[in-house]
């Protein structure tokens, strides 16, 4: 079933992390229900406003970050593609920061 994707670690904690992260949403919510407040973001969010929006920012720095993973070898000299959880962090911190100031 799932042969399409290539599971390797990074990507099974990434989706692991997704899926924590929406379950312990799930609870805060029940148990606080979220009012709308604005931060930084052009717009009034929620909680899960923020959380849709964070996820969506760190899928795409993880998909641009393996976009140019090849580049970033060539152009820094590298002897093999720089690591794949360098973006796991970038975007799990992005994440928290548009969570918490968003």
């Amino acid at each position: 079933m799932f042969d399409w994707m290539v599971w390797t670690l990074p990507v099974a904690i990434f989706f692991s992390c997704i899926a924590l992260m929406l379950v312990g949403m799930t609870v805060w919510e029940l148990k606080s229900p979220t009012t709308l407040r604005r931060g930084w973001l052009p717009l009034e969010t929620t909680r899960g406003d923020r959380l849709f929006i964070g996820l969506l920012v760190a899928a795409y720095i993880n998909l641009i970050f393996i976009g140019i993973a090849g580049r970033l070898q060539e152009w820094m000299g590298l002897e093999a593609e720089p690591s794949i959880w360098i973006s796991f962090v970038v975007s799990m911190g992005v994440l928290a920061l548009v969570m918490r100031k968003g």
